[in-house]
């Protein structure tokens, strides 16, 4: 496959391939769907889209890109049968017939038609599949959480740049207004100087143990080793692929990691506007205080809300405090403050502005709000608390050696073996 930068995209083909007939004087009957004069959009400004383990959070995200009619989904991959089935007749009930699918992602991604890829399978893939969909040429948008470990963050952000992607997380509430007015007070002084952000974070615990073997199907109805994937193996049970993959630590990076791709990743905006990462994580029994050389201080905790909602994020200043969360509402220190706000009306689970930025984003070339860069920073905060929660010790980190100061065990969690033949 020649290189992704030496590609020539669909869209810049049917530019160039219109700008020379353009040099003839041959009378060419275009039909008006093609440029668009229907109503919608041109071919040469669309935007091909392909699925990877699309289902739950990610069937609602495919939802609101097939809203947008920039979008021509081509393409699903799944190691499962029924969900590359399902996603297939969703689509080509819009779009019409001509979806192909695919059990193995890495058959889908030499398409030369496909300009960006939805990446909605478990968690354990999120870094792998992104950093090959990278190689291939495509734009990512991939769910939360962007990696299992520090090690995977760097790569994935090392792999973003490498290729020149635009790429985002399904962190949306960077996109939605009451999240970025409470970061917006930040910035500005109105809190003054701040003192602590609390991130709304769930339980750390996770299982270590197996589910009992059942009778593996075959590989064309769940293709068990690609859907393991980059993990340890373990003997096949149909709970795992229905969901129940949650909470065991092959898959799973627990509760810190959970919200705190959201939270955590609101909170080194909100307090440093992403340009720092704390030099001090301290276990909490459901969650880590981390300090950063400012003596700004992040609490990951889980109680002691307002009621504003799930993923909610607290903001502490000498001069006052907003909190605010997925149902839109703001709580204040003071009635000044509240002077301030303004009508919020998108809830934080919604992705529609977070696509309409990440449509934006495709065709200015810019950085996305989610970009790899960022969400690489608030993901090794999360992997670090979890780790000292693990180990139940304060610990010291260098965020320019992204490594912990004087303890081996800790640096040794920085990352998991991968199994074969699967690396980053």
């Amino acid at each position: 496959m020649p290189h992704p930068q030496s590609t020539i995209s669909r869209r810049r083909f049917l530019t160039t391939a219109a700008q020379a007939s353009a040099l003839f004087a041959v009378p060419t009957l275009i039909p008006g769907r093609v440029l668009g004069l229907d109503g919608g959009v041109a071919a040469s400004e669309r935007i091909t889209l392909a699925g990877l383990g699309v289902g739950g959070r990610g069937g609602y995200v495919l939802g609101v890109m097939m809203d947008e009619p920039v979008f021509q989904f081509v393409a699903i991959a799944d190691p499962q049968k029924a969900r590359r089935e399902g996603v297939k007749q969703r689509t080509e009930a819009k779009y019409g017939p001509g979806v192909e699918m695919y059990r193995d992602f890495r058959e889908m991604l030499p398409r030369e038609d496909i300009d960006a890829v939805l990446i909605a399978t478990g968690d354990r893939w999120h870094t792998m599949a992104s950093v090959y969909t990278a190689k291939a040429g495509k734009d990512i948008y991939c769910e939360k959480p962007c990696s299992m470990t520090i090690a995977e963050s760097q790569a994935l952000a090392d792999a973003m740049r490498r290729y020149n992607r635009i790429y985002t997380a399904g962190t949306q509430r960077r996109s939605i207004s009451n999240f970025q007015f409470a970061a917006e007070l930040c910035h500005s002084g109105k809190l003054g100087q701040l003192t602590t952000v609390h991130a709304n974070t769930l339980d750390p615990s996770v299982r270590h143990d197996w589910l009992p073997a059942e009778p593996e199907p075959g590989p064309d109805e769940c293709d068990w080793n690609l859907w393991l994937g980059p993990t340890p193996w373990r003997p096949y049970n149909s709970a795992y692929t229905r969901g129940g993959w949650r909470g065991f630590f092959d898959f799973h990076g627990g509760g810190i990691l959970e919200w705190g791709a959201h939270t955590v990743d609101l909170c080194n905006w909100a307090g440093t506007n992403d340009t720092l990462m704390p030099v001090l994580y301290e276990p909490t029994p459901k969650g880590c205080i981390a300090t950063y050389s400012t003596g700004l201080k992040l609490v990951m905790r889980d109680e002691g809300w307002m009621g504003l909602g799930t993923c909610s994020a607290r903001y502490e200043g000498e001069d006052g405090w907003v909190e605010t969360g997925d149902s839109g509402r703001l709580e204040f220190s003071s009635g000044q403050l509240r002077a301030e706000q303004r009508a919020f009306t998108e809830a934080g689970t919604s992705a529609v502005s977070h696509v309409k930025d990440w449509i934006d984003a495709i065709k200015t070339r810019r950085p996305a709000h989610s970009n790899a860069d960022k969400v690489a920073m608030s993901h090794i905060i999360c992997h670090c608390a979890y780790i000292a929660w693990q180990l139940g010790r304060p610990l010291e980190f260098d965020p320019v050696k992204v490594e912990f100061k004087g303890d081996e065990q800790a640096n040794r969690m920085r990352s998991r073996a991968l199994r074969d033949p699967w690396h980053v």
